[in-house]
């Protein structure tokens, strides 16, 4: 038997909540410079409903990097800056809603 979506009131199967959830967001992609001049990525604004480990999981493997996911942020190591906004919308994020700075 499949379950029925909390928020929506559909079943699993037919869920749109992750689909809004991805529209509705303002992404934002950094870097930083940590210790020894060593850089991150940082991709912050991902909200909860859009499965942040499952996009973390994938933006590692895509990379070839290791990194951290906490709540609502994503670090990657190194510097991914021009790749990440054609990765997040490969991912099924909106274009518009991706800022590179």
């Amino acid at each position: 038997m499949v379950g029925v979506c909390n928020q929506c009131g559909l079943p699993q199967d037919l869920c749109v909540c992750e689909a809004i959830a991805r529209e509705q967001q303002k992404i934002t992609v950094t870097i930083e410079k940590r210790k020894f001049g060593k850089k991150y990525t940082i991709i912050t604004g991902i909200q909860k409903e859009a499965n942040i480990d499952e996009i973390f999981r994938s933006l590692k493997s895509k990379f070839a990097c290791g990194g951290t996911a906490k709540t609502g942020r994503v670090e990657l190591q190194g510097d991914h800056k021009l790749r990440a906004k054609q990765a997040l919308v490969d991912l099924g994020f909106p274009e518009e809603t991706i800022e590179v700075r």
